[in-house]
């Protein structure tokens, strides 16, 4: 694998080869999920006017990282990556197959709604760890910050730009369309991943008689050990449960206060989509700006807690768009040098299991998040949801402080014998869409 100079002590990932079949796989499922990411709230809300019922859709997208992250990032540590990956995305094409028959028969209902969240979010604990592993082999160590903005940005573009937008024409078609085509997508992906050419992965020698559980306390121990990367890890968890509440009420502040409907919720997506590109384009130099990776995560952070005030109090969908856009920004930035700052501090051989950690840590406040998102815009409407975010991004900004003066490589825990430090992807913050 080959890579561009593009500036001092930067490099860019070269497309041919292996990352250009990765960064295609990724978008056209990216591009799938943003029909169904965007679809599934509106399906919901047809079904049901419950809003309680209605985050417990989210909450159930969150729930498997809680229940298997860890077991995810220990088996993706022992497996073929790249097997994994593109097995996941079989099974999950036929999962959303059947979805889309269910929904064209009239038989979905909340219930079947829970179900599917709750299954696909279970492959991708297995899915994602197996992704952040497998990056390091097709794209050269000192590509890998650009070659994850590349792969950040091209999945939002497809997602929120190509995908979400074609939502209302493709349910004026039929309900089902939009799952029917998103388990096209995965097939796709499964087929691009399974062409990747790489060698078999080569791992440290393991002690007789290693178990999971064994595994998964290794990376856990390497994650607490690091001061910096468990201060990453707490702000993460507060900030996601102010995500997963916004998340799961979005589709009824837009709907209802602002009376924007349908069209005013992807317009919403829409901007959520173009500050993250934005965002991602911006990352490197925001990065260099500011001094380091984790220095770069605060002023952020500050922002959005913000943008979440302002789109509390704010009944306007223009004000609503503007600030979805400045809050994607920042959520890509932070996204980008988060994964690069945890890839930088964490040894190669446990980078799947540390990445578990983090992921299953930071998830875990999503659930708790939409269920009191959704209580909160229940008892006192929907507009209540984004300000309870508000002050959870608060607190989770105070808890960075250990970032401030720490380097962005070197972690306090010694590297596994016969690995490398490397930067790779993250267990960031929940996307909107």
């Amino acid at each position: 694998m080959t890579a561009v100079t593009v500036g001092a002590g930067e490099r860019a990932p070269a497309w041919r080869g292996g990352f250009g079949r990765l960064w295609t796989a990724a978008a056209v499922s990216r591009f799938g999920d943003g029909l169904r990411g965007a679809a599934l709230p509106l399906l919901a809300v047809g079904l049901t006017d419950s809003p309680l019922l209605v985050s417990l859709v989210t909450a159930a997208g969150f729930v498997p990282w809680l229940l298997f992250g860890l077991l995810g990032g220990a088996v993706a540590d022992r497996v073929d990556q790249r097997r994994a990956m593109w097995a996941v995305d079989a099974v999950r094409a036929v999962l959303v197959a059947a979805f889309a028959v269910a929904v064209w028969r009239g038989a979905a209902g909340i219930g079947l709604l829970l179900v599917l969240a709750f299954a696909l979010t279970t492959l991708q604990t297995l899915f994602d760890n197996a992704a952040t592993a497998l990056l390091p082999s097709v794209v050269p160590g000192e590509a890998l910050g650009r070659a994850n903005a590349r792969l950040m940005t091209g999945q939002t573009v497809a997602g929120t730009f190509l995908g979400a937008p074609l939502v209302p024409v493709l349910l004026g078609l039929a309900a089902a369309v939009p799952f029917a085509v998103d388990a096209v997508t995965y097939a796709a992906a499964a087929v691009l991943v399974a062409s990747l050419r790489r060698p078999a992965p080569v791992r440290p020698a393991r002690s007789a008689g290693a178990t999971l559980r064994q595994d998964i306390a290794e990376g856990i121990r390497v994650l607490r050990r690091d001061r910096v990367l468990r201060a990453v890890c707490a702000a993460n968890t507060v900030a996601n449960t102010g995500v997963g509440a916004l998340i799961a009420t979005l589709v009824l502040l837009v709907t209802g206060p602002l009376h924007a409907g349908h069209s005013g919720y992807v317009a919403v997506l829409l901007a959520y989509g173009v500050g993250s590109v934005a965002g991602g384009a911006l990352a490197e130099r925001w990065s260099a700006l500011l001094g380091g990776r984790g220095r770069a995560l605060i002023p952020g952070l500050a922002v959005q807690a913000g943008c979440l005030v302002v789109l509390g109090t704010v009944r306007s969908l223009p004000v609503a768009v503007t600030v979805m856009a400045v809050f994607g920004a920042l959520g890509m930035i932070w996204n980008v040098n988060e994964t690069t700052l945890v890839q930088r501090r964490t040894p190669d051989a446990l980078l799947g299991r540390v990445s578990a950690a983090m992921r299953t840590l930071a998830v875990a406040g999503a659930p708790l998040g939409a269920l009191m998102g959704g209580a909160a815009a229940e008892a006192w409407g929907p507009g209540t949801a984004p300000l309870l975010a508000a002050v959870l991004f608060g607190c989770a900004l105070a808890m960075l402080t250990p970032v401030v003066t720490a380097p962005d490589t070197g972690g306090e825990s010694p590297p596994a014998p016969g690995s490398t430090s490397l930067d790779l992807q993250h267990g960031g913050r929940g996307e909107v869409d």
